[in-house]
């Protein structure tokens, strides 16, 4: 797992265009923007788990969207 992991040509393409956008933006909407893609990025790690889980048959069935015990 030592490779470094490259961004296609598409994704690095995406990646330029995001810049650009951000650059455009105000500090206050860059820091708001920032935190609903922090949100988003636990939301699919979240996600990741519940399916992760249920392929491997391990942990409860419920929606990944319900409250964890203990959280």
């Amino acid at each position: 797992m030592n490779d470094p992991i490259e961004l296609s040509l598409e994704q690095q393409f995406s990646l330029r265009s995001f810049e650009t956008q951000v650059e455009m933006m105000s500090r206050e909407q860059a820091q708001e923007f920032l935190v609903k893609l922090y949100q988003q990025m636990m939301m699919k790690e979240k996600l990741y788990q519940h399916f992760l889980r249920q392929h491997w048959g391990i942990g409860q069935s419920e929606s990944p969207w319900a409250p964890e015990l203990g959280s």
